[in-house]
């Protein structure tokens, strides 16, 4: 046998009246809590974004008839999988972790948008950079209690080691690929590039860069073995022209001194001598086949690169958001007095 339950009801004007009794609360702590939110959230700096999309051209993509254009539909490219080379585009995010790479970004040349600062990417994160109050008292209590850094690495000297860095030039390196970040699409193989700083002019500058970094990367990767060829031709091509100039000097020679030799056994020197310059010289005009051959493999494996969306300048910083930050902590900070008001309701619930 059921039990006949009596439907709940919400006084609707017993909670206002309950929250309207508690209105100091309101008075005493809204005001303080958007005093402490704009003090928080303007001892942020502010930051702006830049970002930029190429699509680099695909080493022999291979299409998948019917079965890849389901696999597309699923998010896989059948062209990416089957591409002859070791590294696909879906690793180039991972050259972020590649201090080399990053490093190199140290080298950059920026200036700020008002033209006060002018110097490379590595000194602007070092000198010019802004961070909140209580970064800069966090990183002085830190620095009181850890050893010296060693000196071993110094920035831009003879022999820097990108994979043994001193204790600031990592964490500048840290700082670099917080600030970037590298997106490829797997359907489509576009590339996308973010890049954040305190200045507009620098923010694109950094697109810009690490843009063509990531062009030399994949130029250099995908020509590797035929540029390899093409030196090894080239000294090959050397080597066959010496051996022709010295044959044809030596034939030229014992054909000067011996012109009026009647005998037979001059000639059938002579004629050695002039067969091995032939040879010699067949060898040479082949190994300049082949190195012309091999320059144009450099050039057939450099890829092409379309530039889908370059990096603007941003007009508006991308954040910190802060009417946005202020706004939804006083709305967190009425909700949560409210709440407080009417505990009794809800305990009796």
């Amino acid at each position: 046998m059921s039990e006949n339950k009596e439907p709940m009801t919400i006084d609707i004007g017993a909670i206002i009246k309950m929250i309207w009794a508690k209105k100091m609360l309101f008075v005493k702590i809204l005001p303080a809590v958007f005093i402490l939110s704009c003090f928080y959230i303007l001892s942020i700096p502010r930051y702006y974004t830049a970002d930029t999309k190429m699509a680099p051209e695909m080493d022999n993509p291979l299409s998948g008839g019917t079965l890849g254009d389901i696999a597309s539909t699923l998010g896989f490219n059948f062209g990416e999988m089957q591409t002859s080379d070791a590294i696909t585009p879906l690793l180039y995010p991972n050259l972020m972790e590649d201090n080399k790479f990053v490093t190199d970004l140290f080298k950059i040349n920026v200036e700020s948008q008002d033209g006060n600062i002018k110097c490379n990417y590595y000194e602007y994160l070092k000198k010019y950079q802004k961070y909140p109050w209580w970064n800069i008292i966090k990183s002085f209590v830190s620095n009181l209690f850890t050893p010296k850094e060693n000196k071993d690495a110094k920035k831009g000297g003879t022999g820097f080691d990108p994979y043994r860095l001193s204790r600031n030039d990592d964490n500048i390196a840290g700082a670099i690929r917080n600030k970037i970040k590298l997106n490829v699409d797997k359907k489509t193989g576009v590339i996308s590039i973010s890049t954040e700083s305190q200045d507009p002019l620098i923010s694109k500058t950094l697109a810009d860069s690490v843009r063509n970094k990531l062009q030399d990367f994949i130029t250099e990767y995908r020509t590797n073995k035929a540029r390899t060829d093409l030196e090894y031709y080239r000294k090959l091509r050397d080597e066959a022209k010496l051996n022709y100039e010295k044959a044809r000097r030596l034939y030229g020679s014992y054909a000067d001194a011996n012109s009026e030799v009647v005998l037979e056994s001059y000639r059938a020197k002579q004629n050695d001598l002039e067969n091995d310059m032939q040879l010699k010289y067949n060898n040479y005009t082949a190994m300049v086949t082949q190195y012309q051959a091999a320059k144009a493999k450099v050039q057939e494996r450099t890829p092409a690169f379309t530039m889908l969306k370059g990096a603007n300048v941003p007009i508006r910083p991308a954040g910190p958001k802060r009417m946005f930050f202020v706004i939804a902590m006083l709305l967190l900070t009425t909700i949560a007095i409210s709440i407080y008001a009417i505990k009794d309701i809800i305990i009796k619930e």
